[in-house]
């Protein structure tokens, strides 16, 4: 897994969620995004997959594959490296 990725994983996180008080290195790669993590909610992830489907080139078509996709910082490296064009990817 990138290190760029993850690194710009978070830092959009932080930016997209307005989260002034989370630094984007304090985000676990493994930890949960949701319920006791980050402590996002719905709305945090629609606007979170918005910015991610403009981002990368993705589209996440179905609540299911979103849940499985946003569950961390690291299994949503893994969605975006197995659905993003090449040249969306940090080097």
């Amino acid at each position: 897994m990138s290190d760029a990725l993850l690194s710009r994983l978070k830092q959009l996180i932080v930016d997209t969620l307005r989260l002034d008080d989370t630094m984007a290195a304090d985000i676990p790669d493994d930890g949960p995004l949701f319920g006791a993590g980050l402590g996002l909610d719905s709305i945090d992830a629609l606007e979170l997959v918005v910015r991610l489907e403009k981002e990368f080139g993705i589209k996440i078509t179905n609540s299911e594959e979103a849940r499985a996709a946003l569950a961390s910082v690291k299994q949503l490296a893994v969605y975006i490296r197995a659905h993003a064009p090449k040249d969306k990817l940090p080097a």
